[in-house]
């Protein structure tokens, strides 16, 4: 449980979390993973579950899957989780980190899991129906929680009550997980939502956008790109006022803006975005005016190829993670295939040091010829592990507290899985874990620590985003 394992961490005795990100690197190697897995969308008629993976290597059972929560509904699409409390709410002893939260994307349901009675054994604590979601906030489609200092828990919303396009706010009070409203004014939300971060001391939060629920959750249509149905715009807010600043449209270069991160320093006034589509990764900052603007800091060009969907293969980078001493910046290219790490400590002018394949459509055993390339000068293997090819590209990450350990999974969303990796579904997704150089960079997969989804007691699931219980790398936020 948490107060135990912060009692190593430098005097970090007064609520949960640590007082800095540099403290939080000194805090104890995670022992446990929560992992969703997902069903839904595949041919296995079962509730998603929550998985607890044991990765502490002095444990008998390093690597593997000890509990297995299902849900009590099928139908769910678990996705993303976040906690009840963390460090934004450190130096408040009435807080504690014991309640993971767990937003549905397909059903809208938010469970609330309770990890502290038992973390090696979560349960259902409570389930947030969709009904009272609809009928107090007029939302869907939830994606990405943060607790809030006040104690309150925000969760980012993608669509309205009947799945169009919507960004908003669902506020749950934090201790009773009652749907409270919206945190936005009314008349404020914006056209799509997604991802964001918040950085109280500059009084800002930025959000992110994908696109129209109705429609992304089916598959990926290239032409509903050109439609407009796909996001491509920043969004600055004013945190205490609860309404919007300024918009930055990243235009051609910024489309489907996801994952989004701030320097982890609470004093920054920068931070990075994904931009899936067009194979991107844009800083934004503050300007000396006040003003906010974007800038594009990493181009992977698309591929040219031959047997796949379209002539040209985008990246997709599809997630992004910063150690918590700001200096390295990681992300995925769920269809290229690699990890990268870069170096930031010029945060204008990030540098790659590490790279590592784990699958994808580009490898040489597949269909998929490449005519074209602008980086590599051939394709590259496929993967193999423990005689088992990887089927899907790399996709949530986790960095280890101390920046050594980097976790992968590999699956995105199911109806996008069946789409691009037809294979993921019917064979299982993986986790897997690099280790990190810290010093001058550089990734290599560790061959001792995996698990195979594909050999889960119900048939082969789909693991996605990765938390630890005493917090981590995209969860914690400091005031």
């Amino acid at each position: 449980i948490e107060t135990a394992a912060m009692s190593n961490c430098n005097g970090c005795t007064s609520g949960p979390g640590y007082a800095t990100p540099l403290d939080a690197m000194k805090g104890p190697r995670e022992k446990l993973l929560y992992i969703p897995c997902i069903y839904t969308g595949t041919e296995i008629k079962k509730p998603d579950y929550l998985a607890t993976v044991d990765c502490d290597p002095a444990s008998t059972n390093y690597g593997k899957v000890i509990h297995r929560l299902a849900m009590p509904y099928t139908n769910d699409e678990l996705h993303h989780s976040g906690w009840n409390a963390c460090s934004s709410c450190f130096g408040d002893s009435s807080k504690s980190r014991n309640k993971l939260v767990l937003p549905s994307l397909s059903s809208s349901r938010v469970y609330i899991i309770d990890t502290g009675t038992d973390p090696q054994a979560p349960r259902v604590f409570k389930v947030v129906e969709p009904e009272m979601i609809k009928a107090k906030a007029k939302l869907s489609y939830p994606h990405t929680s943060h607790c809030l200092a006040n104690g309150q828990v925000m969760i980012s919303a993608m669509g309205d009550e009947d799945g169009n396009a919507k960004g908003s706010f669902l506020l749950l009070d934090g201790k009773t997980f009652d749907v409270t409203g919206t945190w936005e004014k009314e008349g404020c939300s914006p056209p799509f939502g997604y991802d964001f971060w918040y950085q109280p001391r500059h009084n800002v939060m930025i959000s992110s956008e994908w696109g129209v629920p109705n429609l992304f959750s089916k598959g990926f249509n290239p032409q509903h790109v050109a439609e407009g149905k796909y996001g491509h715009t920043l969004h600055v807010w004013d945190w205490k006022e609860h309404t919007p600043l300024q918009d930055i449209d990243l235009g051609e270069e910024g489309m489907i803006p996801l994952e989004l991160r701030f320097l982890h320093n609470p004093d920054a006034t920068e931070g990075y975005v994904a931009c899936a589509l067009s194979g991107n990764i844009m800083r934004f900052y503050k300007n000396k005016s006040g003003t906010w603007s974007a800038m594009k800091v990493i181009d992977i060009p698309a591929k040219k190829v031959e047997g796949w969907a379209l002539p040209e293969m985008p990246a997709l980078i599809k997630d992004l993670i910063i150690s918590l001493d700001d200096r390295y910046l990681y992300i995925t290219c769920w269809i290229h295939g690699d990890v990268r790490q870069y170096d930031i400590t010029d945060t204008a002018n990030p540098k790659l040091v590490g790279q590592l394949f784990l699958g994808g459509s580009i490898c040489n055993d597949g269909s998929v010829k490449v005519t074209e390339d602008k980086e590599l000068k051939s394709q590259p293997d496929p993967l193999y592990i423990n005689g088992k090819r990887v089927e899907g590209g790399p996709q949530m990450l986790q960095l280890s507290l101390d920046g050594k350990r980097l976790y992968v999974t590999t699956s995105l969303f199911s109806s996008w899985d069946n789409q691009f990796y037809p294979k993921m579904a019917k064979n299982g997704s993986f986790l897997v874990m690099m280790d990190v150089d810290t010093e001058k960079g550089g990734l290599t997969l560790n061959k001792n620590f995996y698990v195979d989804f594909g050999t889960e007691p119900d048939g082969p699931s789909l693991a996605h985003e990765i938390r630890y219980p005493g917090g981590d790398c995209s969860s914690d936020i400091w005031v």
